[in-house]
């Protein structure tokens, strides 16, 4: 029988091994405590580091390296021990030293406390602002223009005579609300493609891939922090069904990593920055929902793949200090964190768990139609609507609002309507008769609509060009179905009082509350799409504070969770992960391939020798993109492997030979890169250093030692280690790169993307999906858009004389499926199997 083992460390015959990587991390906190290896050279040493490690932090899709991270992160605190000795007084530590020790120790809370605060600020301004956009599409208040409905007719049950509609011509009324509704959409429109292209979107997918450790430039910046903010309150108020909850996890991220930016401990280190964005995920679901601990577990359970016990702390921090900041500005003047916050004073009877069952089914199947549909939408998006990304969101809007305003659900916001929908009859505002026994079946048939309608406008809105979320319009869709099975088993009861089935029911006090209906459909929804259990309760419970519901809202969520498996794993934001072609690892997921490594793994591996290759011949390896870094061989005939140099690394060391020697240097001169001898008998730390070995610069004779830029320890594994457990290392250790060895042979190399493309592959082999049909169906219904749009075209020809075109002309429809958005460029092979095409942002 075979055995199948991990190697971390070289074996070959030499009887010089190579240090392992355990040894290497190991060292650094050694050496960090006893502040060994502190020569002269030290601070130029820790420049050059923290100018690599600046390279990196900008280096756009690429991933991180774990690993080295941690090494740099022990070898900045050997670093500021060394600033800090001078503090010392005759070897006893001084007050400035004291204080130093605890600011170090305290910047992690300083910055959490920090971004909790602005994000509260931001969440509260944005509130206001949203709610004021939302109702001036319907009227205004005379007394003051700036003030929304409900501070206009403060405490008013059913508006006042301050608050007027546009005009008393209710068609004219209509058409405003149009025009309202398109100009918001087509300015959060073009606002996101001049400044910020990121700010579309929910963000929720890329920030569980950045804070695995992918890297996407300019994704958490300012800029996007900033057209995030002006756009979001734009895109909700123009009435697409799109919310605000997912992007306020992007504004609260983007804010982490701009305030996180300006202390040293955070600028280079993503490790750190890692807790930072966790945390700031957490408080910004918490100040969405008004759900400090569901926040937190949010964050737990569905945004990181590493979450330590520090991490939770500081979420929770970071959440509780958000919140109260929010509660302080109190927004909606009421003392609630959000709109749609009720309390029941009820209990729920036995009987209605039965209905709470079909509630949960409801809630699994809606997750699976839409996330089918929508990625469908989202390839046809990709493959023809790229060009016109302002003119679709200006569409979208326009139809959304000609189509809803007929709808007393739809017309309203979202979060009003959940508020209207949560609430219970007796001693709440009646909304349009939606409590009056009269107006029942009406009221079923006008909450079915808006159920129908709504599912499909989230299928065609999520995902276009403005800050848009999913959250709340599954929500307002799951609360919608719930408050019409409320209204049913209400009208049930009112004809069978007397039934066995209610006989747990009270004679003189209501039996059924429709509002109860209605919250756990929204829970079930939200768990349906985003295949999220434990946090949906608690932001649910949080929301009501009704104690008693907690176990219907767990009955609910597990039923949705069971169906929900039936049809895949993976939320809507997993699912967008795998469309756009990230290299995530999903730690959720189990994988039983039964192939070893070596089935996997890339052979025709560009290695570097030892000695002898000239500079020019490493430069020309570097002018190739494709080649992120490059395994250290004593030859390439033996293939012996020594170690392993990034490309990054390796572009730095020749860049700054080059900038710093006057004299130029011969593209002939030979290169070294051996490992320096002291490592392979103890450990050195990497302090890059670039030295020439022949005084004459300009002989080929010159000799450049690059062996400092050399990981003398890369993560290395047997060809047969099963697959699985490699994708494990990816997951536990974060490497950016494995490589392959047999008796110390160099036989290959494994990253993330080859894990993927052989897992995308196996998946599509055990589901074979109708690629064919469904690039039919996206062809003629571009088709018949293209022959719209040449009829309209016709149109106005015929009436201004000359003939418009829409943009630059419908393209010619491009080939494959179109199932993988941006990414790395070299994923682009990802997709080659299925025929489908990369497209860069």
């Amino acid at each position: 029988m075979t055995s199948r083992t991990t190697s971390f460390t070289l074996s070959r015959p030499q009887p010089s091994r190579r240090p392992s990587l355990s040894s290497r991390l190991s060292f650094a906190v050694s050496t960090a405590e006893r502040g060994e290896g502190e020569g002269r050279d030290a601070p130029a040493a820790q420049q050059i580091e923290e100018e690599i490690a600046e390279i990196k932090r900008y280096e756009d899709f690429t991933t991180i390296d774990w690993v080295q991270d941690a090494a740099r992160e022990q070898m900045r605190r050997k670093a500021r021990r060394r600033r800090t000795a001078g503090l010392f007084d005759n070897g006893k530590v001084t007050w400035r030293y004291k204080l130093w020790e605890s600011y170090d120790a305290a910047q992690g809370w300083i910055v959490v406390t920090l971004v909790g605060a602005a994000i509260g600020l931001i969440a509260s301004f944005l509130n206001i602002i949203t709610e004021w956009l939302s109702d001036i599409k319907l009227g205004y208040c005379t007394t003051a223009f700036y003030l929304n409905e409900n501070f206009c007719c403060w405490g008013e049950d059913n508006g006042c005579d301050d608050w007027h509609r546009w005009t008393s011509f209710e068609p004219l009324n209509y058409f405003l609300y149009i025009i309202f509704a398109t100009t918001f959409a087509f300015t959060a429109a073009i606002l996101v493609r001049s400044y910020a292209p990121y700010a579309a979107g929910s963000g929720i997918s890329e920030i569980k891939c950045i804070i695995a450790g992918f890297v996407m430039k300019g994704f958490l910046g300012f800029w996007t922090l900033l057209i995030k903010s002006i756009a979001l309150p734009l895109a909700i108020a123009s009435g697409l069904s799109v919310g605000k909850e997912g992007p306020s996890v992007h504004y609260a991220v983007c804010t982490g990593n701009v305030i996180s930016r300006m202390f040293e401990k955070y600028k280079y280190n993503a490790s750190k920055t890692r807790e930072i964005l966790s945390a700031c995920a957490a408080a910004g679901v918490g100040v969405a929902f008004g759900s400090p601990i569901g926040g937190v577990l949010f964050s737990l359970e569905e945004m990181s793949s590493y979450f330590p016990l520090k991490t939770m702390w500081r979420s929770y921090f970071c959440a509780l200090v958000a919140t109260a900041v929010l509660a302080a500005m109190n927004p909606f003047r009421t003392g609630q964190l959000v709109m749609f916050q009720v309390k029941y004073d009820r209990s729920w009877h036995f009987f209605e768990v039965v209905f709470y069952i079909i509630l949960g089914i409801f809630g699994g199947l809606y997750g699976a139609f839409v996330m089918k549909w929508n990625l469908r939408a989202q390839a046809f998006r990709k493959k023809y609507l790229t060009k016109y990304a302002v003119l679709e969101a200006t569409l979208l809007a326009a139809g959304t609002a000609i189509i809803c305003y007929p709808n007393v659900f739809l017309r309203i916001d979202m979060t009003e309507s959940m508020e209207i929908l949560f609430l219970e009859c007796e001693g709440a505002e009646d909304y349009q008769g939606l409590c009056d026994a009269d107006k029942r079946w009406s009221n079923i048939l006008s909450l079915t609509l808006a159920t129908i309608i709504r599912i499909f406008l989230v299928i065609i809105s999520y995902g276009c060009k403005v800050p848009a979320g999913i959250f709340v319009p599954s929500m307002a869709i799951g609360a919608s179905f719930g408050r019409t099975i409320g209204i049913i088993v209400q009208s049930l009861y009112d004809s069978f009082p007397n039934s066995a089935f209610f006989a747990a029911c009270k004679p003189d006090e209501p039996c059924i509350t429709p509002g109860t209906y209605a919250f756990l459909g929204a829970a079930a929804a939200l768990s349906g799409i985003m295949h999220i259990t434990v946090s949906v309760v608690v932001i649910m419970f949080e929301l009501t504070g009704a104690l008693t519901y907690i176990l219907p809202t767990m009955i609910v969520v597990g039923v949705t969770k069971a169906v929900s498996e039936l049809f895949g794993k993976g939320g809507i934001a997993d699912r967008m992960i795998w469309f756009s072609g990230f290299p995530f690892l999903d730690n959720k997921e189990e994988h039983n391939f039964g192939v070893p490594v070596q089935a996997v793994m890339k052979t025709d591996v560009v290695a570097i020798p030892a000695n002898g290759m000239m500079l020019q011949s490493v430069e020309d390896l570097l002018s190739q993109p494709k080649y992120q870094g490059f395994p250290i061989v004593e030859d390439l005939e033996s293939k012996i492997l020594l170690g392993y140099i990034g490309r990054t690394e390796l572009r730095y060391a020749i860049d700054r030979l080059h900038r710093e020697r006057q004299i130029t240097i011969n593209p002939e001169a030979k290169c070294a890169f051996s490992p320096p001898a002291t490592a392979l008998s103890s450990i050195t730390p990497i302090t890059p250093t670039v030295t020439v070995n022949n005084a004459d610069f300009g002989m080929s004779a010159a000799s450049i030692d690059f062996s400092r830029y050399v990981d003398a320890t890369p993560v290395t594994v047997h060809p047969r280690l099963p697959l699985e457990t490699v994708m494990e290392l990816f997951r536990k250790i974060g490497p950016r790169v494995i490589l392959i060895e047999h008796h110390g042979r160099l036989t290959g190399l494994v990253t993330v993307k080859d894990c993927l493309k052989y897992q995308f592959q196996a998946e599509a082999s055990e589901n074979p999906r109708e690629d064919h049909d469904i690039q039919r169906g996206h062809e003629r219904l571009w088709g018949w858009i293209r022959t719209a749009a040449g009829w309209v075209s016709d149109k106005v020809a015929s009436v201004s004389g000359g003939r418009i075109q829409l943009g630059n002309g419908p393209p010619p429809p491009p080939r494959g499926a179109g199932a993988i958005m941006d990414g790395d460029e070299d994923l682009a092979d990802l997709a080659d199997d299925e025929g489908l095409e990369m497209e860069n942002r």
